[in-house]
């Protein structure tokens, strides 16, 4: 599991995408997300403006599991 390490109360999921080198621009992510298996606390998310909070467990099928902390 990998630690994406944020200074805010929470970060979408979009720009968690470019923070955990997932995506390269944040203008990949509609994109991402339309095209890759994504969970996030264990339930199907394809939202790109989903709040991530501190302990929030993201699964992204073929690129592992992250997991925010605050």
């Amino acid at each position: 599991m990998k630690i994406i390490q944020i200074s805010t109360e929470y970060i979408t999921l979009g720009q968690f995408l470019k923070v955990a080198d997932v995506i390269q621009t944040g203008g990949e992510a509609k994109w991402f997300l339309q095209e890759n298996e994504i969970y996030v606390n264990g339930e199907s998310e394809n939202r790109r403006g989903r709040k991530l909070y501190n302990q929030d467990k993201i699964e992204i099928t073929g690129f592992g599991i992250f997991q925010v902390k605050a």
